[in-house]
């Protein structure tokens, strides 16, 4: 593999509509209604139901027309527009989805299935405190639904409590013992656990009961990644694309595998098909790590160019962008690289490393100059007018980089011993650069002063 650290995979949580994760997925259920899957054959009429596959904007044609037909029972319209909310969620409308929700909840507050799918669509908008309020109140509403559980579960998943989501996975499945959902994730509350053998073992039941399921596939493939079984990895990945060639992150994730054996041709290719489908910072980034397996560094930094782009935190593209500077024989443009993954991570051992590592080296060759008069960022992006103050007075420049490296030095010492003491560290760093940016162009504001006081500052911390 290259230098740079590939971009790690976890295990789709599948939600309302979409996938929820990172960059190598494991996915976590879809119990609402909402299609999670391509339109279905188009001739086939769509019907305003619960976990129909059907894709959201045909679903929310279909369960306007019964919603407002004067005819429907009320019941059904409420129905209707539960099915709907979870359809305007899926296509992107989630403030409209939640006042549908309301709406509902207003009219009759004894529907467990609205608080099931308002605790969803709050849980897949990162609204976690909200999301288990309503998905508690339809466990009250309705303890011997399986859904209601499993719904929960995955809100436990998401929020890292994997003993609580199982607990709930096991209930459900309690209720309801051929739920394949369920099993599917109960393998991911196993994967995050690092249980892996136990995540294949549900992972097999889910495919067992629902065999057409892509992301029970593309989650048993993550967990044999992480044994080494990468054949098995690949074969599931393989069955994931071909029961659901619409989805990018199986692609990516077969390319995570393809690279991790080595096969990087092969890879791009997956890659390229992700970034076709829905382009990412994750999946050009991991196709950067392939070109840097190939030895075409222009490529992958062009690749990790387009990554920061989209994402300009993303600190695993600054470090593996680091490595293919450092193997071009770029070591100022690395050093930076890696200086800026340390400042977005100081906790990245793998980062701090390679930044110290590139940094002795280019003292050793005698090749500070290339940072002399140098400030910390690039003067050809700066925007504010204190970084273009600082680009034009060379006095500056050079106090910004002795300012970067002793605070990266006292970072890294910090670390070994604190990570909270590093992080205390971190802060103040930002709150002096806040404050930098705020007050230049003043009255009274002296921004070499207060930079040569920072820098007196971290010396004496360094000195201790």
């Amino acid at each position: 593999m290259p230098p740079g650290t590939p971009i790690f995979r976890e295990p789709i949580m599948q939600s309302l509509a979409s996938s929820f994760a990172a960059s190598a997925v494991l996915a976590i259920a879809t119990l609402s209604p909402m299609a999670a899957n391509a339109e279905s054959v188009a001739e086939t009429p769509v019907v305003c139901a619960a976990l129909t596959d059907a894709a959201p904007a045909k679903l929310i044609e279909s369960c306007t027309v019964l919603i407002d037909n004067p005819s429907t029972s009320d019941a059904d319209r409420l129905d209707a527009m539960i099915t709907r909310a979870g359809a305007l969620h899926s296509s992107g409308q989630t403030g409209k989805a939640l006042a549908e929700i309301d709406a509902v909840i207003a009219k009759d507050a004894s529907l467990a299935r609205a608080f099931r799918t308002r605790g969803e669509i709050l849980r897949q908008s990162g609204n976690t405190v909200a999301a288990f309020e309503a998905l508690n109140q339809a466990v009250r509403l309705e303890p011997d639904n399986a859904y209601g559980f499993e719904s929960r579960g995955n809100a436990f998943n998401n929020g890292g409590k994997y003993d609580r989501a199982i607990d709930d996975y096991n209930e459900a499945l309690r209720l309801k013992p051929d739920f394949a959902q369920a099993f599917s994730d109960r393998g991911a509350a196993w994967y995050f656990k690092g249980e892996y053998q136990k995540a294949i073992a549900d992972y097999d039941q889910a495919i067992r009961l629902d065999p057409n399921r892509a992301r029970s596939y593309t989650n048993r493939s993550a967990a044999y990644h992480k044994l080494g079984r990468i054949e098995r990895a690949l074969d599931d990945a393989t069955s994931a694309i071909r029961i659901d060639p619409t989805q990018p992150e199986f692609f990516d994730n077969r390319g995570l595998d393809l690279a991790g054996n080595g096969d990087y041709a092969l890879a791009i290719a997956d890659y390229d098909e992700a970034i076709k489908i829905r382009p990412e910072a994750k999946f050009l980034a991991n196709r950067g790590d392939a070109y840097q397996g190939l030895k075409d560094y222009d490529r992958a930094i062009a690749d990790y160019d387009a990554a920061l782009k989209l994402d300009p935190k993303f600190q695993r593209a600054y470090n593996n962008r680091g490595a293919a500077w450092r193997r071009k024989g770029d070591r100022a443009r690395a050093l930076q690289d890696y200086a800026e993954a340390v400042r977005l991570d100081p906790s990245d051992k793998t980062a701090a490393a390679n930044h110290q590592e590139i940094a002795l080296e280019v003292e050793r060759l005698g090749a500070l100059s290339y940072q002399k008069n140098l400030p910390s960022f690039n003067c050809a992006t700066a925007k504010r007018q204190v970084e273009k103050a600082i680009c034009a007075d060379p006095g500056l420049a050079q106090l910004d980089r002795n300012i970067n490296d002793v605070f990266l030095r006292v970072i890294a010492s910090a670390e070994a011993d604190s990570h909270r003491a590093a992080l205390v560290l971190t802060r103040e760093q930002r709150d002096f650069v806040d404050k930098r940016n705020a007050s230049f162009g003043r009255r009274r504001y002296d921004l070499r002063q207060a930079m040569e006081e920072r820098l007196d500052k971290l010396n004496a911390i360094a000195g201790q």
